[in-house]
């Protein structure tokens, strides 16, 4: 049993790993993307393409794996993290960055873990250890200097709709995490997409025209944000969701900004600042330390209410 918990756990964390370098890269691509296609628009197709690659992967295990089992009782919880996480996070974010420069919309995104951490141990009952706290203000501080460095421009709207973003992005793990209770991470991500790409088909004029005029690279750059980050990527995040604390795995955000710059550095030739090599850092180091053994006893305070509802027969992928 002991070993099994330490394989599950091992499994999770390399989950979250693969998903930072995911949505790091995702920066790096919706810099490019952004120019040829709008906030809604670029949403839009990313959601299409997770949609579309996560059906054809529905259609093909249809018989083998929980895709039969998603109770009626979770569908609202998995369509509100679709339209709240997805969709209305992936727009509003789109947006900012239009108006705020990468380093200050990273800072201001990146007090969404911080949320979560709180959120978590208001509602989910995870409590609030110290390493987790501590380490996700250090980190913080490390987002702070990285924004420091950053020469972009900001203005009101921008810091508006990160701030939107953050609360959203909140909201939707949140809600996921409870989801994820009785419906598995692939399901959970599925039907999440098709909900976003729901909501977000008013769009859908606007990107018919974008899309005509669009270059190659641009639709190929669309259709990676769609498959790896959101696609692979969100669903990595769902699966170690399941299987940790949603505060502790929530402040491994912290490292998307800083592995964000080390890509941009090796693909765009985009040289970091002073402040983006230490901020990078100070971030990494919160990191490390919020992932101490405080995360771990709380962790074992909370498990005996999940094995609880294992032991009720009620289907979850947590493994415990």
């Amino acid at each position: 049993m002991i070993s099994r918990l330490r394989s599950s756990t091992r499994l999770a964390a390399a989950a979250a790993a693969g998903t930072v370098v995911l949505w790091a890269s995702a920066f790096v691509v919706i810099r490019d993307v952004g120019h040829t296609f709008s906030p809604g628009s670029m949403a839009l197709i990313r959601l299409f393409v997770a949609a579309v690659a996560l059906t054809a992967l529905a259609l093909v295990t249809y018989r083998s794996t929980a895709f039969t089992r998603v109770p009626r009782r979770s569908l609202p919880l998995v369509v509100a993290c679709g339209v709240l996480w997805l969709a209305g996070y992936t727009v509003a974010l789109n947006a900012a960055e239009q108006h705020i420069d990468a380093g200050t919309a990273a800072f201001l995104v990146n007090l969404a873990p911080l949320l979560i951490a709180f959120g978590a141990g208001t509602f989910l009952g995870e409590g609030y250890p110290r390493p987790l706290i501590v380490g996700s203000l250090v980190a913080l501080g490390g987002l702070g200097m990285i924004a420091m460095g950053s020469s972009g421009h900001r203005d009101g709207i921008g810091v508006a709709l990160c701030l939107l973003a953050a609360l959203l992005y909140t909201a939707g793990m949140l809600i996921q995490k409870v989801a994820l209770r009785r419906v598995d991470a692939l399901p959970t991500i599925w039907l999440g997409s098709v909900a976003g790409t729901t909501v977000l088909t008013p769009w859908a004029p606007q990107l018919i025209g974008e899309f005509e005029a669009a270059s190659a690279g641009a639709v190929l750059g669309a259709v990676y944000l769609g498959v790896f980050p959101t696609a692979v990527g969100f669903t990595l995040w769902a699966y170690a969701l399941s299987r940790m604390n949603a505060g502790r795995l929530s402040a491994t955000t912290y490292a998307v900004p800083p592995v964000a710059v080390l890509l941009s550095w090796l693909f765009l030739a985009e040289m970091p600042t002073v402040y983006g090599l230490i901020g990078g850092v100070v971030c990494l180091a919160g990191v490390a330390f919020s992932r101490r053994s405080g995360g771990a006893r709380a962790r074992t305070r909370h498990r005996p209410r999940a094995e609880a509802a294992g032991a009720e027969g009620v289907p979850s992928s947590t493994g415990r």
